[in-house]
């Protein structure tokens, strides 16, 4: 491995100790071992780190039995620089800009060293180098989101010419599902539901069909489509709105065939893949107006996302 004299023995993460709501249980930690990092690892200083909800859903306990040992440092996005490569690493050197979701399986024993943190390891092939045209803070808000989008969009064989109804279209994964929809396969119409003040998001986005959610159904729609990505947890209304021989997938809630579910297995070669698009503008990173919280207030970021009505995604800039 490479030596840097100069790396921090101890680093200020955010952690918790036991299982709970992030406001009782998230406490700031100043004296926190700097990870070591493995063969096939880098150690990134994190500039930013986006949060997700799967991250207060572990912070509950929901997902316990498959958890790493507490303490946890939360966190499974992040954007930052190399500041120490594991002897196998060949893809980044120090100071390499790089982001990604350093969790591989989601819920299979994610890491106990999290992103909401002053450093972080992360495997290699997790990894991507940072779009130049993009910030630490924008960048944060991508992985998870958008390789969940993508996944989803693969595993029902979306292509050109194939319609879509996105449920949940203005949230962290909905608004990447439309966008990649659009710009990367070539979708032919693309629906997408959401509330009153969130429909002209939608729009900008690429969906040609904002449906309002606080006035109509979806499923009573008179069309139905070729893919269904629900991404709030309807699935029960999602299958009746997908045309016959279509597919439907969700990523919460319970399964209702013809429905699949899939958890997502993080990998920086997506994240390469759809690099062109995210260097030309095509596909954006989208942040909440709101949804930019300082390392301090941790506690608080995580409160705006548990409200269940941020516009794409909450990020916390750590070393910005």
């Amino acid at each position: 491995m490479t030596s840097t004299a100069t790396l921090p023995t101890k680093m200020k993460a955010w952690t918790y100790a036991e299982y709970g709501k992030s406001s009782e249980v998230l406490k700031l930690e100043t004296d926190v071992d700097t990870p070591q990092i493995k063969d096939d690892q880098v150690l990134v200083k994190v500039a930013a780190a986006g949060i997700n909800p799967i991250d207060f859903k572990r912070m509950a306990g929901m997902f316990k039995v498959m958890d790493s040992p507490l303490p946890i440092i939360p966190g499974y996005d992040v954007a930052g620089v190399v500041v120490k490569v594991g002897s196998q690493v060949r893809k980044f050197k120090e100071g390499d800009e790089v982001y990604g979701d350093i969790n591989e399986k989601a819920l299979d024993h994610p890491t106990q060293f999290g992103t909401i943190a002053e450093y972080t390891a992360a495997a290699e092939k997790l990894l991507a180098l940072k779009p130049k045209n993009l910030s630490f803070i924008e960048s944060a808000g991508l992985p998870l989101a958008m390789e969940t989008a993508y996944e989803g969009l693969e595993r029902c064989h979306f292509s050109a010419g194939k319609s879509l109804l996105v449920l949940g279209g203005a949230g962290g994964v909905g608004t990447m599902i439309i966008q990649i929809a659009k710009q990367v396969y070539g979708a032919s119409k693309i629906a997408a539901t959401s509330s009153t003040g969130k429909l002209e998001l939608l729009k900008s986005l690429g969906a040609d069909l904002p449906i309002d959610y606080t006035k109509q159904n979806f499923e009573d729609l008179p069309e139905k489509f070729d893919v269904v990505y629900d991404a709030v947890g309807q699935c029960e209304r999602a299958v009746k709105a997908v045309q016959e021989g279509g597919h439907v997938v969700t990523i919460y809630g319970a399964v209702v065939p013809p429905a699949t579910s899939f958890l997502l297995t993080s990998d920086g070669t997506i994240l390469e893949k759809l690099e062109p698009y995210l260097d030309s503008g095509k596909v954006k990173p989208i942040i909440d107006p709101k949804g930019i919280f300082s390392f301090a207030q941790t506690p608080q970021a995580f409160a705006y996302l548990e409200t269940g009505r941020v516009v794409g995604k909450v990020v916390i800039a750590i070393n910005p």
